[in-house]
């Protein structure tokens, strides 16, 4: 599954950015999608993820009430919705996707940067 990232940007604190994730080649297959970020010097971090077959939703608790995940099945993408945005959200976001429950994520995107001034 190729993965393609658009929306990234720079945002003031306070601000919303949405980003799109789209997905080509076996988008049928997949179990999950999901977005994660990593920050300069820091480790990938898991943000938020979307279960295709029942719908479910995660996050992590950082972004909690602020980030929403949702899908376009007929575009065979995944968005990220940013709220209330933070510098500490300052990072590259990446996608990635799942083809079955338990295997972890296989494929990943190249990422589009976030970045949030004070």
């Amino acid at each position: 599954v190729e993965l393609v990232e658009s929306g990234g940007g720079l945002v003031q604190a306070g601000g919303s950015l949405k980003l799109s994730c789209a997905a080509s080649g076996r988008p049928f297959s997949l179990y999950a999608m999901g977005w994660f970020r990593q920050a300069i010097g820091r480790e990938r971090d898991f943000v938020a993820q979307f279960t295709w077959s029942d719908g479910r939703t995660y996050y992590s608790d950082s972004v909690k009430g602020r980030f929403t995940i949702s899908r376009d099945n007929a575009k065979n993408t995944v968005y990220l919705e940013m709220n209330s945005l933070k510098p500490e959200d300052t990072a590259v976001y990446i996608c990635a996707s799942s083809s079955a429950a338990g295997s972890g994520f296989d494929d990943w995107g190249l990422g589009t940067q976030v970045t949030v001034s004070s």
